[in-house]
């Protein structure tokens, strides 16, 4: 139905969004309070009212006004949960947009009429909560898909909803019959039917949210910000493991490179496999001069995960520089085998396309990655990209 995503950052510095993990230990209110440095950053960079988890649900005059006229005036002999399901999503009255630039509240998704994964799952829960319904949160365990913000690489994952009555089973089936929940899902290309999930409680999805945020500010360059963030996401949920990802690249940002490493191996011991965590702490211990533990952890890195995020795309970028365009097209088209849905490799795919004369694949690449733009500003520049291709071919 709707585009959705999740966001975590990997490269130089490895963030994840939004993703959680079952079976993570249980760390300890000591344990996570004694990695924090709150003498290192500015505690007044986010007003604590931001920092309040009741803020993400909160619902604006506007919004129970609309729930009022649109869901609970349309009975129609409906239960409520379609109700809302079609006021939200079916109707073209909201017509709401996916945009991944930002995570925002219920009411900034509602007021803006767009939001990420994140933001639409929280919205529709503040509806849902407001008209008396249960609601559930889920991990849906897909493989993530990847994007990138300067030297950041953001891993999109999932989560979703039920709204209903009854709690299904940690780790069944979704999109079963036989429950009274209705799973409301944004992913428009994956049917709900066969995928796993795990349930989470909603201090942790909370946490995820929050840890967006960190990952947010950090790619804005604003530390202390992202800082206030990734400690609230910890306040929420300490054993959410890539919270203690983010807040180790934000030390590492910082210089507190000691503190970083703590942090990272403290994210290693809840989830000794985490390849974002490991893709941090290689580049970290390099920094520190000490290669030879680096190579270890790479090492492992490439057991885990021998090709990595955009290692195709690459590929295919020094071909095209090296004037190879054919070895570069099918470098791009292994890429998208990987993430058929990411806009970047669609306009990468074009551009070789054009090095070889193939103006239609070209326009039908760019036009691709036109329809999966997970942004405004990615909308307009290929939108721009685009116009100029098919200007050429009238030419």
């Amino acid at each position: 139905m709707w585009p959705g995503r999740m966001e975590r950052a990997l490269a130089m510095l490895v963030l994840v969004l939004a993703a959680g993990c079952a079976g993570t230990p249980v760390v300890t209110a000591d344990a996570a309070a004694a990695l924090l440095r709150d003498d290192r950053f500015r505690t007044d960079a986010v007003p604590s009212a931001e920092l309040q988890p009741q803020r993400i649900f909160d619902l604006t005059p506007a919004m129970r006004a609309y729930a009022e006229q649109h869901v609970m005036a349309s009975s129609q002999g409906r239960d409520v949960q379609q109700r809302l399901l079609e006021a939200l999503y079916t109707r073209s009255d909201l017509q709401l947009r996916y945009d991944a630039e930002h995570t925002r509240t219920a009411a900034q998704a509602f007021e803006a009429r767009a939001g990420n994964c994140m933001s639409l799952v929280v919205m529709t829960a503040a509806f849902a909560k407001h008209l008396g319904l249960n609601v559930r949160f889920q991990n849906v365990r897909v493989n993530p898909t990847f994007g990138r913000n300067g030297d950041l690489t953001f891993a999109y994952g999932h989560v979703n909803l039920s709204i209903g009555r009854h709690v299904p089973a940690s780790s069944q089936l979704l999109g079963q019959p036989g429950n009274h929940w209705l799973t409301i899902d944004f992913l428009p290309r994956q049917d709900l039917r066969g995928q796993r999930f795990d349930v989470i409680e909603e201090s942790t999805l909370v946490s995820m949210f929050m840890n967006n945020m960190a990952a947010e500010a950090l790619a804005r360059g604003q530390l202390d910000a992202a800082y206030a963030w990734a400690r609230a996401a910890l306040q929420q949920d300490r054993n959410l493991g890539i919270a203690y990802n983010t807040l180790g690249v934000i030390y590492q940002r910082r210089g507190l490179l000691d503190d970083a490493e703590q942090v990272m191996r403290f994210a290693l011991g809840l989830e000794p496999d985490n390849v974002a965590v490991l893709g941090n702490l290689a580049p970290l211990l390099v920094q520190r001069g000490r290669v030879d533990e680096a190579q270890a952890v790479q090492r492992r890195l490439a057991r885990l995960q021998p090709d990595p995020p955009f290692a195709f795309l690459m590929r295919g970028q020094q071909a095209m520089r090296e004037g190879n365009y054919r070895a570069a097209r099918d470098w791009i088209e292994r890429e998208l085998e990987r993430d058929p849905d990411n806009p970047e490799f669609h306009y990468w795919l074009a551009l070789a396309h054009i090095g070889l004369g193939s103006h239609d694949a070209a326009r039908r690449e760019m036009a691709l990655a036109f329809d999966h733009s997970r942004t405004s500003d990615d909308q307009n520049r290929y939108a721009a990209k685009l116009r100029q291709l098919k200007a050429a071919a009238v030419q």
